[in-house]
């Protein structure tokens, strides 16, 4: 692949506050008749982690989808990296994107080592006949220390935990180097130990990796890590607010995108929920 058509894709890099890697505009889903998104703008750049809430049937797994290169808009403009949804060859600009499916279909008993090595070709399997490089190896070594399974690295498969399954990945998302980083509800099935392990991964990750961006699905505040950046309330597939993190996640405006009443609270940088209890 050739690195001249999108450039500027190594994760160590410092932030460049002014380029974004993603960009959405007016967007737009329609499927069988039925609105998904409408009028969705997002804009992330360059060392910004941000939060995509909202209750089931929101649309955020949809736009992170979009924002994956992995389906189009009805109408409305997305830009993955610069480059235009509609204009480019979308297997190509997959590629570096780091987009974690905590559904991935392998079936076979791959070592995590071998795992993360199938994040280079873009294969559930390792393809026969390949061999990674010296260096590429070495990534993945580095790269499965980071995300804290280096006791585990010859594991096989059906003997993971759901938490190390996570990780794991996440470490094969990130061996093509990419800017991006799509989460879509990592913390899925983990108990209370994986989910913090997973968070403790992830912290790790974004401070070794500065220049990084991540969009982070979830329907739950508590799996937030402390670096989260920014957040976008979703509700009916369209924007209920966006910006920073600490003016969007509000008690009043988190209370109206779930229909619920509830009280945040933020300690450490950890966010914490409770409903609301009417007086009287």
């Amino acid at each position: 692949m050739n690195d001249e058509l999108l450039p500027g894709l190594d994760p160590e890099a410092e932030p460049a506050a002014a380029s974004a890697l993603l960009r959405a505009e007016g967007v737009c889903l329609v499927r069988d008749g039925r609105p998904i998104l409408d009028d969705v703008s997002l804009t992330v750049r360059p060392g910004e982690h941000w939060a995509l809430l909202g209750p089931n049937g929101a649309g955020k797994t949809t736009l992170l989808s979009m924002l994956g290169a992995l389906t189009h808009p009805t109408s409305g403009l997305v830009e993955v990296l610069g480059r235009r949804l509609g204009r480019v060859d979308l297997r190509e600009l997959r590629a570096y994107v780091g987009h974690v499916n905590p559904r991935h279909p392998l079936r076979s008993p791959l070592r995590v080592r071998d795992v993360v090595l199938t994040g280079l070709t873009n294969s559930v399997e390792r393809p026969p006949r390949w061999t990674p490089s010296d260096a590429e190896v070495a990534h993945a070594e580095r790269l499965i220390g980071t995300l804290g399974l280096a006791a585990r690295a010859e594991a096989r498969w059906p003997t993971l935990s759901q938490g190390e399954r996570g990780r794991a990945l996440i470490a094969r998302a990130l061996m093509p180097r990419p800017r991006l980083l799509l989460l879509d509800e990592p913390a899925t099935g983990l108990d209370v130990a994986g989910r913090e392990q997973l968070i403790d991964s992830l912290e790790t990750l974004r401070a070794a990796h500065p220049g990084l961006a991540s969009v982070l699905v979830t329907h739950h505040l508590e799996e937030l890590p402390t670096g989260t950046t920014h957040a976008m309330l979703l509700r009916d597939g369209r924007t209920l607010a966006l910006g920073g993190v600490a003016e969007v996640l509000t008690s009043d405006q988190v209370s109206k995108c779930f229909d619920h009443p509830v009280l945040l609270d933020r300690r450490d940088g950890r966010w914490s929920v409770r409903a609301r209890r009417s007086r009287g």
